[in-house]
């Protein structure tokens, strides 16, 4: 018996070690080829995701590309990240590439995590596509400018029930419903404050969810990811058959008018055919997550360092304090008010360069192709990160001083400062961002001064660029 069990063993541990050895040749050989771009690959599987997420994790995201472009290549290096073989496009030169190449050379591609958070998801080149024409319309300039005046009356209802009257506050928790309130409010004419809050509850895990190592676990992101874009979905599901019983009934304009879900409901594609409740719900989960999470991070690391550059502040709440004057009181905010908040964008526009709400984006090769004297093969993945340009001496001196001025005139050069991506493939909510976020400075410094309650804190990375402990700061009404 016992030789059998000792058989057995050994038999397991053979069995292990060939499998082992298969799974290394097989990495190994995906990364085969003559004059593939310089690099690591990391362990089969994971790759080198641990250490691109580490990064994030100890409040350095821009090393990982960084320490990589002095090593490898300043133009283009291999990796492994989220189980595919990976070119980073580095520079201006490289960004410019990947946003000028979209549908020529290169492609949409998400993690394979996204595929079980959006479940209705198939082909990523047509949703992506189908989604730039449905959007849009409900971010041109001819919508936005209704939307000033919703977004102020929202910063100041939020400010009165969150704010008023606290000593203290954790920032990042209360921007986050800031700005979903508003994402429900616009997209999809959601009004009731405590559905709001309900559905936000899930909206916490879905980033995570979506960049993190896909392990379906009890207890890992990507669990928690996947159980809470169920929950949302149920919400959002019922939310949809609500708004088909209204639109049924000839109450578009009670409930909603034709904000986005109604255009979804009464918008078919180009055979002719109208999305069903579940595809609805995926994509209008999409645009919640896209529309309130980089806004929330942008807010929140706007407040870290004006508290940090009482300078800054001072000229800020300069700015902001002459436009409340000189309207008459009660009014809401308009465009026009907006677009006098010049001094405050180029604060943030600067917050956005040493903390990118978006540290870059994927894209899949579509042919094999040539690129700085490399061969990226078909099929491999492509991904450029904001910090490859954002960081770099050449085109932003001396990166790691916080400085405004160097939005004033011209600003960056091209294709240097990408918070937002580019080419066709640009984020489309940039201005909608603009006057969230712009919306939201105003009211705050013209009713608080605050001070930070962790004076050191660091901005971590995961995904969002967020201050480790979410920001407490002690307030001061004025």
């Amino acid at each position: 018996m016992q030789l059998s069990y000792s058989s057995l063993l050994v038999a397991l541990v053979f069995f292990v070690l060939i499998s082992l050895q298969i799974l290394f040749y097989k990495h190994r050989s995906i990364f085969s080829g003559t004059n593939l771009p310089p690099g690591t690959i990391g362990f089969p599987i994971v790759g080198e995701t641990i250490q691109f997420l580490s990064a994030g994790w100890k409040g350095e995201p821009h090393r990982f590309v960084l320490d990589r472009m002095n090593k490898f290549s300043a133009e283009c290096f291999k990796t492994s990240i989220l189980g595919a073989p990976m070119a980073v496009f580095c520079g201006p030169a490289g960004n410019k590439f990947l946003f000028s190449n979209e549908d020529k050379l290169v492609k949409a591609w998400w993690p394979d995590a996204t595929k079980k958070v959006f479940t209705s998801t198939v082909d990523q080149v047509t949703e992506a596509k189908r989604m730039r024409k449905l959007v849009p319309r409900f971010l041109k300039t001819e919508a936005l400018v209704n939307y000033v005046g919703i977004m102020d009356s929202i910063a100041q209802q939020h400010l009165d029930i969150d704010w008023k009257n606290k000593d203290q506050v954790t920032v990042y928790p209360l921007v986050e419903r800031y700005t979903f309130w508003v994402a429900c409010r616009l997209f999809v004419s959601m009004e009731d404050l405590n559905h709001i809050n309900r559905l936000a509850g899930p909206f916490r895990h879905l980033a995570s969810g979506i960049f993190s190592v896909p392990i379906d676990l009890p207890g890992t992101p990507y669990n928690r990811g996947i159980k809470a874009s169920a929950l949302i979905r149920e919400e959002l599901i019922a939310i949809v058959k609500q708004r088909k019983l209204g639109l049924a009934e000839n109450k578009c304009l009670q409930v909603g008018g034709k904000d986005i879900l109604t255009h979804m409901l009464t918008t078919a594609d180009d055979d002719g055919q109208y999305m069903g409740e579940f595809e609805i719900a995926d994509k209008i989960m999409g645009l919640l997550v896209g529309g309130h999470d980089t806004a929330s991070t942008v807010i929140t690391n706007i407040v870290k360092f004006l508290a940090e550059y009482p300078n800054v502040l001072e000229l800020v709440c300069k700015e902001q304090t002459e436009i409340a004057r000189s309207k008459p009181q009660g009014e809401r905010l308009k465009w026009d008010d907006v677009q006098k908040m010049k001094y405050s964008w180029n604060v943030a526009c600067e917050v956005m360069r040493l903390a990118p709400p978006l540290q870059g984006a994927f894209r899949e090769a579509i042919h094999e192709f040539n690129y700085a004297g490399f061969k990226v093969p078909k099929g491999w993945k492509l991904y450029w990160n904001a910090n490859t340009t954002h960081m770099d001496r050449k085109y932003f001196p001396q990166p790691e001083k916080f400085n405004p001025s160097r939005f004033e005139g011209k600003g960056p050069e091209p294709f240097t400062y990408v918070p937002f991506g580019g080419g066709p493939r640009m984020c489309p909510g940039k201005e909608y961002a603009r006057l969230e976020v712009l919306v939201f400075m105003h009211n705050l410094v013209t009713r608080f001064k605050w001070e930070k309650l962790i004076p050191k804190e660091k901005i971590v990375s995961n995904p969002m660029p967020i201050p480790e402990n979410g920001l407490p700061v002690r307030l001061f009404a004025i």
